[in-house]
């Protein structure tokens, strides 16, 4: 214990070990070290793509105390958009190289990350400014939303299921020994983590991040110090809504098809993995993140069953050990 003290200072490394803990009991469940394997993988790419969905969430709640469920607006958004830019770029998605692969996916990527987010500034603009510190009108107000921007995007895209199948290079498996690992879900996991190192380097280590936990802890000292921490917080949420598009993206290449609701459908992973994670938490986003993703898989090849009850089962456990999530930043 004294040798983690020193790796890791004053962090609880216990929430640290629950993704370890959880393959490692799933292991003599399964029996078969390549299928436990590929649904380990699996389960870590899945809980990645839930974990930048979900990290804007936890922002905008975390730093702006804004119960935004119309979060999955954004989501599905960002898939219809990223389906018009794939759609239109057939010669590099059928292509088998996988830097043609990569230059139609990164627009579609940016593309859909710059129209969330100016969608989610027009949102806060005239859906949640006005709500602000009313939790109950901000949960109805927002879910509105929502349901009238699904509606908007049948109008746009029509309320079908339209395909977004993923590029030629980036299909099929990689064989590591007997286990096959889809190329996919690795560049879903490089991605996740990248995005993860990213915001724990903006929020610890930039003059921005300081200004964003200072506000948090005393606006009024901040404000009287010359900064507009309005403005700053309005930056939190359009970026969190650019997250939710990239997030809607990755979703939409993960499911090999797009809905006008699929945000909605999401939405109930992506609290439960806030409130597992401790709300405001984007360290504790990515475990619950990873939790769920485990747990879904795991259920999903052992008791098919039981799936859909595993990760409110997950979170109830984890409730019952630290009501406040794993990583709370804040009594609330």
């Amino acid at each position: 214990m004294s040798t983690m003290n020193k790796l890791f200072g004053d962090l609880d490394v216990r929430p640290l070990l629950m993704v370890p803990v959880l393959a490692l009991l799933a292991f003599p469940l399964i029996g078969s070290g390549s299928t436990w394997l590929t649904l380990t993988v699996a389960g870590l790419a899945m809980g990645m793509i839930i974990f930048i969905m979900a990290s804007g969430l936890t922002l905008v709640f975390g730093l702006m105390d804004v119960l935004n469920f119309g979060h999955g607006l954004f989501i599905a958004l960002g898939a219809f958009v990223a389906t018009s830019v794939l759609g239109a770029m057939g010669d590099w998605t059928g292509s088998g190289e996988w830097w043609r692969n990569m230059v139609a996916v990164l627009p579609a990527m940016l593309i859909a990350m710059a129209v969330a987010a100016a969608v989610g500034l027009a949102f806060e603009r005239f859906i949640v400014r006005p709500v602000y510190g009313q939790h109950l009108k901000q949960i109805l107000i927002t879910m509105g939303g929502m349901i009238i921007g699904e509606e908007l995007i049948k109008v746009i895209w029509g309320p079908l299921q339209i395909a977004l199948p993923l590029p030629e290079a980036m299909r099929g498996s990689v064989l590591w020994g007997d286990a096959a690992i889809e190329k996919y879900r690795l560049l879903a996991v490089a991605v996740g983590l990248a995005v993860f190192a990213l915001q724990m380097w903006v929020l610890g280590r930039t003059k921005i991040g300081l200004l964003i936990r200072a506000g948090v802890q005393d606006r009024e000292m901040v404000e009287s110090l010359g900064y507009r921490i309005r403005r700053l917080f309005v930056g939190v949420f359009v970026v969190g809504s650019a997250l939710a598009g990239l997030g809607g993206v990755m979703w939409g290449l993960y499911q090999q098809n797009v809905v006008p609701q699929m945000g909605a459908q999401v939405n109930v992973l992506i609290f439960i993995v806030i409130i597992i994670g401790g709300l405001g938490s984007t360290g504790g986003a990515l475990i619950g993140a990873l939790l769920v993703g485990l747990m879904a898989n795991y259920t999903g090849f052992l008791a098919p069953k039981l799936a859909l009850f595993s990760n409110i089962a997950l979170m109830a456990g984890v409730l019952l050990w630290r009501p406040q999530g794993v990583y709370p930043v804040a009594n609330r």
